[in-house]
């Protein structure tokens, strides 16, 4: 059978690669869309250590999309997702075991709430920044949402619309190259 050269289009799109690209303190490039981004008041490092308002660079997977539900509905994408609860946390201790993973509450020294009354958590998507639980390299790296473009403490921040764009175009082969 003869594919239409639609069809062949099609599939190429579906199975390359996407890369989400931040070259520099404001800007993300994903496509064919070149959108205003934020990230760390310290730029971009290559030696990232936890609590240096820095956001890391290199070449990291997309791990998750947590998103609050009861404000933007069940977003569709084609990523591994799951609903923000009030109980839930990212563990920032780094001498703890669950250093750089999602927790549940127990103990307030232990984490970043990711249940927050402002709405620069309702989208969070985690990158694999830091999986292997390096004492002090840094957690809670961050793709997120933003309403000011303030720097952050070593997250990438959006626009919610721009947000909504990138769901749009990512899955779970994609890619964030930071720097």
């Amino acid at each position: 059978l003869h594919l239409s050269i639609r069809r062949q289009r099609q599939m190429c799109i579906r199975d390359r690669l996407m890369i989400i690209h931040v070259p520099n303190k404001n800007t993300l490039i994903i496509d064919e869309f070149k959108l205003k981004c934020c990230i760390g008041k310290k730029g971009i490092n290559s030696n990232k250590k936890e609590g240096d308002y820095s956001t890391p660079k290199g070449l990291f997977s997309l791990r998750k999309l947590y998103f609050r539900k009861d404000r933007v509905g069940i977003p569709n994408c084609k990523m591994n997702k799951k609903i923000i609860k009030r109980d839930m946390a990212w563990c920032d201790d780094p001498i703890h075991k669950k250093y750089n993973e999602e927790i549940k509450i127990h103990n307030k020294q232990l984490k970043e709430s990711l249940y927050r009354i402002d709405h620069k958590y309702d989208y969070i998507i985690s990158i694999s920044h830091n999986e292997k639980k390096t004492p002090g390299k840094g957690s809670a790296v961050f793709i997120h949402l933003t309403d000011d473009y303030k720097p952050t403490a070593g997250c990438v921040t959006l626009k919610k619309k721009d947000f909504e764009i990138l769901l749009k175009l990512i899955d779970k082969k994609t890619k964030i190259k930071i720097g």
